[in-house]
């Protein structure tokens, strides 16, 4: 197979629609909000630091062979200072951070409700990096979501400060900020390839780290914990980022973000079926809370920054390198 960013401009984001985008971000959302309650499967038999860097480790061979398979040319010189930012939130500061405050005595549910606010992170990051405006109306939107989800938290006794919530809150700013430097990226080559090069980045400290830990550590692969890390590894590393990544280019971060308000909801569900977790009156009330929310930030409009003019490239045509030029103007 030939290249294809050597072809025509790629149709990433070309030609897409919020709904379209916010249907990616649902997936990835999905696919997302099994990541805890896997890696409580995890945790039974594997070191946690095991299962923070293995599983980036083990993704970096799936990534090689995508990149492998379509002959894909390396990212340019100015994209890998963002693969790099990328690479430091949702491979390194999320899976590591979140993995030791389960450890740490967090349960399911506890880092469920704290990683909840989340989106309103991402939002605050789309702002600052890539220049998007959202309404009055969206911000309300989106605080009455995080207000919601701490309001859960407090009931549920999540609210008193300790070093697993401390690691929480680390873990769901990196992720963040990996999140939105991963959607600009988005902008200019396909989703799956920002998080394809960014594993690929990472390869020579998680694979050297993963080796060591294999041989140090002990591992115990029991059935549910080879299950866990199966699925951390092949969904929550690799195969969610792209749909997640292309949700939040074509939508817009800050409105696909907001999105994964109802992953804490989600995430409680499967925590329940998987785990046996309790889903009580104060679960159900809060999943009505999140999701009038997120249809509330769904209808509130967001304005962009004026784009600045595409720079001219040798080679056939491709998105302007600035990722905003191409994008279409999609009425809201």
């Amino acid at each position: 197979m030939r290249d294809e960013s050597s072809a025509t401009a790629p149709t990433s984001i070309a030609g897409g629609a919020p709904g379209a985008g916010l249907g990616f971000a649902a997936l990835g959302v999905l696919t997302f909000s099994f990541t805890v309650p896997a890696s409580v499967l995890g945790l039974e038999g594997l070191d946690p630091y095991l299962i923070g860097v293995g599983r980036s480790a083990a993704a970096a061979v799936l990534a090689a062979i995508a990149l492998l398979a379509v002959r894909a040319r390396p990212p340019r010189r100015g994209q890998w200072s963002g693969l790099a930012v990328a690479c430091a939130g949702v491979i390194f500061g999320f899976p590591l951070l979140s993995t030791l405050a389960l450890a740490h005595g967090a349960s399911s549910a506890h880092s469920a409700v704290v990683i909840g606010l989340l989106p309103a992170a991402t939002a605050v990051l789309g702002v600052l990096r890539a220049g998007e405006r959202p309404s009055r109306g969206f911000w309300l939107a989106g605080a009455a979501g995080a207000c919601c989800v701490t309001g859960f938290a407090l009931v549920r006794g999540a609210g008193r400060v300790t070093a697993a919530d401390l690691l929480l809150f680390g873990a769901l700013l990196a992720a963040a900020i990996g999140y939105a430097e991963g959607a600009r990226l988005t902008r200019e080559m396909p989703g799956w390839r920002v998080i394809s090069w960014a594993l690929l980045l990472a390869a020579p400290i998680t694979v050297p780290v993963t080796l060591w830990l294999l041989a140090t550590t002990g591992p115990h692969w029991t059935g549910r914990a080879a299950l866990g890390f199966g699925y951390v590894t092949v969904f929550s590393a690799y195969l969610g980022f792209f749909a997640w990544y292309e949700g939040l280019a074509r939508a817009g971060i800050a409105r696909a973000s907001q999105v994964q308000l109802t992953q804490p909801v989600l995430t409680l569900v499967w925590s329940g079926l998987v785990l046996g977790e309790s889903i009580d009156a104060t679960t159900a009330l809060a999943a009505v809370g999140v999701l009038v929310c997120v249809g509330l930030t769904q209808r509130a409009r967001i304005r962009h920054a004026t784009p600045a003019a595409p720079l001219p490239e040798s080679g056939p045509a491709t998105r302007g390198t600035t990722g905003r030029a191409s994008e279409p103007v999609v009425p809201r």
